[in-house]
């Protein structure tokens, strides 16, 4: 059986993906605020590569830019931002849709819930302040059936 990194069309996939989705959420007035003091030029491709890592590709991100500690990082200190987070997923399920990958029921099923676990627990769990982040992360891995047990030691 196929990965759904396979399945998403592997890292191409993944990079589109990770254009349509940030096209709408720097459309999007309330998620646009989290890219607000700037973001690296190559974040859609850094973005591809984490996701390619943690739905079974690669781990061309953890080689290249950085483990979990980093991201979460990354997302951690701003307070709670319920409304960012639902924002931020409707603008994935609207990227999935203009990239064509929400033609297949399961694979957007499985995309879904990967990316809505992932913006609710891990990339905002520590939202009083990025210290707060234990050294030592590694990205989680999320297949068909969800989040891959022992993957993320660090979820309780």
């Amino acid at each position: 059986m196929q990965t759904v990194y396979e399945a998403v069309g592997g890292i191409d996939g993944l990079l589109r993906l990770a254009g349509a989705w940030h096209a709408r959420v720097m459309a999007d007035e309330v998620v646009s605020h989290a890219f607000s003091h700037g973001y690296h030029p190559d974040h859609s491709e850094r973005l591809a590569a984490y996701w390619a890592q943690a739905l079974g590709g690669p781990a061309t991100y953890s080689q290249d830019y950085g483990d979990e500690t980093s991201v979460v990082r990354l997302h951690s200190g701003n307070g709670p931002h319920e409304e960012m987070d639902r924002r931020a997923i409707v603008c994935f399920d609207q990227a999935l849709v203009d990239v064509g990958l929400a033609r297949d029921d399961r694979l957007r099923q499985v995309l879904h819930e990967y990316f809505a676990w992932a913006t609710t627990t891990t990339m905002s769990r520590y939202h009083r302040s990025e210290s707060d982040v234990p050294d030592g992360l590694t990205i989680p891995h999320w297949s068909w059936n969800g989040l891959v047990s022992g993957a993320c030691p660090d979820d309780e």
